[in-house]
């Protein structure tokens, strides 16, 4: 029995290029192994995008304004789901992802060798795309970072070309609105899913248009490094408030013993009284922010018994498959 593809193109006023993207989605697979179908997030575009992409063949989720394309993941991932999806894959409605390239995607997981098939731009040096050397340098800068996070060997972790198995859709669960980019990796591989990165060949620049999530590389650094944070705050607690407790502990532990080889060798605390205060603050922030680890720690594990229990409840939510897909929200 054919494999239920569904692709959800999350798309803010891309009138100029959806229809190209959603003609050639729904002709590249190979329709004797897989059924496909496109869902258009209409993330409160002000112009034709919806129009287009309802002529081209898509079904269409709208918000009445724009959300963010982090909401705009989630309410696409949500109608996948709900049409009974076997593999959801995300794309850009802009033009830079090859529709060609959706096999690639799509055959670890039917096989069952992947829950996450992520595109990767920069994973085979003869496939980088040319792009503004800041654009490269910072996504080689998150890549390290998430992969810290993960411990998964990651080359590029910014790009929104993937595919998710129906397990990996129950499973997301996300809160940041700006992006799902680096935060749904870190989310999924702390729940036990099989991450793979392959390569592909990706446009360096929009065809039409600018970026609408990193046409301010400041502003995206920053906010994809608080999503960072915050997910590897709740899933990582006593690594995250460990460390954070060592930058307090290591200069106040030498300011100690400063302290007092200072007293052992002068026989007083003259002029020096100044470090044995900032010591005794320092290794008391360190001690309040270890205790805040462990009780971050516990927390964890409500919050991940909690997931547990909402992946079951979507899964028996979604498997219903009674709602309306034309919806506004």
């Amino acid at each position: 029995m054919p494999k239920l593809v569904t692709i959800i193109i999350p798309a803010l006023n891309e009138a100029a290029t959806i229809g190209q993207v959603i003609t050639g989605a729904l002709s590249v697979l190979d329709p004797a192994a897989y059924t496909t179908n496109v869902i258009v997030v209409d993330d409160g575009s002000t112009d034709a995008t919806a129009e287009k992409a309802r002529a081209a063949g898509a079904d269409i989720v709208a918000h009445v304004t724009n959300r963010g394309v982090g909401r705009a993941f989630r309410t696409g991932v949500e109608a996948a789901l709900r049409r009974g999806a076997d593999i959801i894959v995300n794309m850009d409605g802009d033009g830079q992802f090859d529709p060609a390239a959706l096999p690639v995607l799509v055959e670890p997981i039917a096989r069952d060798e992947a829950d996450v098939v992520l595109a990767s731009r920069f994973k085979d040096s003869a496939l980088v795309p040319d792009m503004p050397w800041a654009k490269r340098k910072g996504n080689y800068w998150m890549s390290r970072i998430v992969g810290h996070v993960t411990g998964l060997e990651l080359h590029d972790v910014s790009c929104g070309f993937r595919a998710f198995s129906r397990e990996a859709g129950l499973r997301l669960n996300l809160w940041g609105s700006f992006t799902y980019t680096q935060e749904s990796i870190i989310d999924l591989s702390v729940k036990g899913m099989r991450i793979r990165e392959v390569p592909v060949v990706v446009r360096g620049v929009r065809p039409v248009g600018e970026s609408r999530v990193a046409s301010n590389l400041w502003r995206y650094g920053y906010r994809a490094a608080c999503i960072i944070l915050q997910a590897y705050r709740d899933y990582e607690p006593m690594r995250f408030f460990g460390w954070l407790a060592a930058v307090f502990f290591l200069p106040g532990a030498w300011l100690a013993v400063f302290f007092v080889t200072h007293r052992l060798v002068s026989g007083g605390f003259h002029p020096h009284k100044w470090a044995g205060f900032v010591a005794a603050a320092l290794i008391s922030f360190a001690v309040l922010t270890f205790i805040t680890g462990v009780v971050s720690e516990m927390l964890k594990r409500i919050r991940l018994n909690q997931e547990r229990l909402l992946y079951f409840h979507r899964k028996a939510e979604y498997s219903r498959n009674s709602r309306s897909l034309e919806t506004t929200s």
